[in-house]
């Protein structure tokens, strides 16, 4: 069952991408995050309703709650870390660091959480994490792009942050409904998604946003919830280092859409990367 909800999530969150994709044209990435989480919470509040499990929310123990909240904070750190480093630095450069949070989050898993470590996972880890770098291609340098130390030192910090989110989700996730485990971290991500765009101050900008852009940045944070619905309710039950590394599948189910939906035409390396991430995959599943 957890390898199910593993694979759903991969996929509700290769729907995001493309959904956003959508919407997010003449929109900042920022406020389009926020208003997307909108919708997340609302979701997740509804799935708290539908199961019976309001209660529960004060009946959490503080560990529990300490350890969501957390789980909360290292999303919003990652996106901050992640977005500065976009900003400053070299995409092709920062993505392909950002994404080594599968490795991280295997390796984390094994050390903070006791999970096993056996030649599927290791193998198929590296793996994805292959096929992921294999998918950015060649890093071509910008003249007018600087290269100091600090976006490289802001893209490991999104990468370790993004593997610290699973790991302190999985140990407050431990005696809690994952829906309510659920609802309460995007609580703490609202906060964290809507503060960066007072800071900014793009709320504005609000008024100018299309009402097409708004109908697929909604159904893009419906798809976002379904997603996280998913993944945590699939680490509430299964190990991390298998449940994680699955979820990135959504990486080759984008590519798959984007190629039907967005009629975007596949390189070599993206050919390449999708299908060693594939056999990565697959080594996890069995």
């Amino acid at each position: 069952m957890s390898i199910i909800l593993a694979l759903l999530a991969a996929i509700f969150a290769a729907l995001t991408g493309i959904l956003a994709k959508i919407g997010i044209k003449d929109v900042n990435s920022n406020l389009a995050t926020a208003i997307r989480t909108i919708v997340v919470v609302i979701m997740a509040f509804l799935m708290v309703l539908i199961t019976k499990q309001l209660d529960s929310i004060f009946l959490v123990s503080r560990k529990s709650l300490v350890f969501l909240v957390l789980s909360g904070i290292t999303t919003g750190l990652s996106w901050l870390c992640y977005f500065k480093a976009i900003q400053i630095g070299d995409v092709s450069k920062v993505v392909p660091i950002d994404k080594s949070s599968v490795i991280l989050t295997i390796l984390f898993s094994f050390i903070f959480l006791g999970e096993p470590v056996t030649t599927a996972i290791v193998i198929g880890g590296t793996l994805i994490a292959i096929g992921t770098f294999a998918l950015i291609g060649k890093i071509k340098k910008s003249s007018d792009t600087s290269y100091s130390n600090s976006y490289i030192f802001l893209a490991l910090l999104s990468a370790v942050f993004a593997a610290l989110t699973a790991i302190l989700a999985k140990i407050g996730i431990e005696e809690v409904d994952s829906n309510v485990a659920t609802f309460i971290r995007t609580i703490v991500i609202i906060i964290f998604a809507w503060g960066i765009v007072f800071f900014q101050r793009t709320q504005n900008q609000m008024k100018t946003i299309s009402r097409k852009s708004y109908l697929f940045l909604i159904l893009s944070g419906i798809a976002t919830g379904l997603s996280w619905l998913c993944f945590f309710a699939a680490i509430s039950i299964g190990k991390v280092s298998i449940v994680a590394p699955i979820d990135k599948f959504s990486v080759v189910i984008t590519v798959i859409l984007s190629i039907i939906i967005l009629k975007e035409k596949p390189t070599k390396n993206t050919l390449v990367g999708c299908a060693i991430i594939t056999i990565g995959t697959i080594f996890l599943l069995f």
